[in-house]
């Protein structure tokens, strides 16, 4: 057996961001009368947040804006492009998003039956992930697969960002492992799979939508979690 330790990515990977953040926006539209403001339907609202959040979210791992820049600007952007200046209501949709979201509990599928196989076969697994620390811990508990990770690293505790060598350095430090016996399996491939190359570790590229380049060369692709079995 030649990989004796795995560290999976969390969101877009094994709990699906996309379908719970989904359905907290659309609570939130509801609950704040959003159409009655000015915001003419969801699917514009939910479209213009994932648009900023992207965006956001890029310039946050890039070091040029900090956490609270992220939280807080992805709502009052978003309604500054539907021509609303509220910011207590900015502020309410960001303070009840944080709140709602690591309390839903889809994952993609094959999630936990590919978690429970792996723990059958005595694998020691592990998270990486770029998320905030309180926010994963409670993703992973709400969505009830918590008890799978031996260790859990954050952005926060590693005091380092994926791709950067430093997170790496500090999940293969903290897990006992080394380099050459670990796998890496992620959705981004200059996030995960790129960050994992570089540290000399071997990567499962798991996106159906975004095809590798000539550039990025995973060691896997699959393009669903079952197929993790035939690799481990």
């Amino acid at each position: 057996m030649k990989y004796k330790h795995i560290f999976f990515d969390l969101d877009h990977t094994l709990w699906d961001f996309e379908a719970n953040a989904y359905q907290v926006l659309q609570q939130l539209y509801n609950a704040h009368n959003l159409e009655g403001r000015g915001v003419p339907s969801f699917e514009l609202f939910h479209r213009t947040y994932m648009v900023h959040n992207d965006k956001l979210w890029d310039r946050f791992r890039k070091g040029f804006i900090t956490r609270h820049d992220l939280r807080t600007k992805r709502f009052r952007l978003t309604l500054i492009d539907f021509k609303i200046g509220d910011e207590k209501l900015s502020e309410a949709l960001s303070d009840q998003f944080l709140e709602l979201l690591p309390t839903q509990t889809a994952l993609f599928p094959h999630a936990k039956e590919v978690l429970e196989y792996l723990a059958t076969k005595n694998y020691p697994i592990h998270l990486i992930t770029n998320g905030f620390e309180d926010t994963q811990l409670k993703k992973l508990k709400s969505s009830g697969i918590d008890h799978f990770f031996t260790h859990i690293i954050t952005s926060e505790t590693a005091g380092s960002l994926k791709p950067y060598k430093e997170i790496f350095e500090y999940a293969i430090t903290k897990a006992e492992a080394t380099t050459d016996t670990s796998i890496m399996i992620g959705d981004a491939l200059e996030i995960d799979i790129l960050g994992a190359f570089n540290v000399g570790m071997d990567q499962v590229y798991f996106n159906p939508l975004v095809p590798a380049t000539e550039e990025i060369r995973p060691t896997y692709t699959i393009q669903s979690l079952h197929e993790l079995r035939e690799i481990l």
